[in-house]
């Protein structure tokens, strides 16, 4: 019935792998349970190779790192069952029902269904402000609004979907790119896949610094604008590149690009500081696309 997968990459994906392997047990179905350290060669491993004890459950340590859609690819391969879940190394399970409010599910109308983020109130959140506030007002977005943009809000840290769609129908690019959930919403979006949208969370617990999220923020930008450039972004419902053709229409994005390398030590001190403003991280990305894209 259903195939599990984890992938990654210096994090002890145990407690995640004990959680679900323990919730598909309660359900008594059919499954397997698959994790794959993306060549990180990580101590961590250690604790990652506890999963092969746990009931149909595998973890491989890859010697060479191939990449985030890579590794999601050789997952889907490997799995046994028609339906694949896809969840990443630093989450939890939100509800101890979290497996059974997908499986029944699974004999719906839908090819694809987002499970959606939440956030505890729990976090460390010095330093890491930015990502938190990002995370609550971007990503906890319940599933009857994410319904409403349903290749808006893609999560693919926490998805459920039929393996041949994911193996055969997409075709998926495997560049080693950070930020390819844009092209993932892209894809489903131009495709037409059946997704569904619910309130079955799983809690982030890998929360950035500012300065690493900042970095990150970058190199998605940079992926995005990539994918712009080899015409792979023809259908998406993606704010972001949305504000940048409508400057560009309007002939104001090399400008824009322009006046953001003036202002951006003001930006940043606002993104890095204990209070950070979403509308001034809109303006630095968009600044950033309009740069790089000129």
């Amino acid at each position: 019935m259903l195939s599990i997968l984890i992938p990654t990459y210096h994090y002890n994906a145990f407690p995640l792998a004990s959680n679900v392997v323990s919730q598909a047990e309660k359900e008594q179905i059919p499954f397997q349970l698959l994790c794959i350290d993306d060549g990180s060669n990580s101590e961590l491993n250690s604790e990652n190779h506890k999963i092969n004890d746990l009931k149909n459950s595998s973890f491989i340590s890859l010697k060479e790192n191939v990449g985030r859609s890579s590794v999601r690819r050789i997952l889907a391969e490997k799995a046994q069952f028609d339906w694949l879940l896809f969840l990443d190394a630093d989450v939890i399970p939100k509800s101890n029902d979290f497996l059974k409010n997908y499986i029944q599910l699974i004999n719906g109308d839908f090819e694809a269904i987002f499970g959606g983020f939440a956030y505890t109130s729990n976090y460390e959140s010095s330093g890491k402000e930015l990502r938190i506030t990002f995370g609550k007002n971007r990503e906890e977005v319940p599933g009857s609004i994410r319904n409403k943009t349903p290749y808006k809000v893609i999560i693919s840290a926490n998805f459920l979907i039929k393996r041949n769609i994911y193996t055969d129908g997409l075709n998926i690019s495997q560049d080693n790119l950070y930020g390819m959930d844009y092209l993932f919403g892209a894809l489903l979006k131009k495709h037409q896949i059946k997704i569904k949208h619910i309130d079955n969370e799983v809690y982030h617990l890998g929360i950035d610094s500012n300065d690493l999220f900042l970095e990150k923020t970058k190199k998605a930008v940079e992926t995005l604008a990539y994918l712009v450039r080899t015409d792979k972004m023809k259908e998406h419902q993606n704010s972001l590149l949305k504000t940048y053709k409508f400057l560009k229409s309007m002939h104001f994005d090399t400008l824009y690009g322009k006046l953001s390398k003036m202002i951006n030590p003001q930006l940043e001190k606002n993104l890095k500081g204990s209070n950070p403003n979403l509308f001034v991280f809109d303006l630095y990305r968009l600044g950033y696309l309009c740069q790089i894209m000129n």
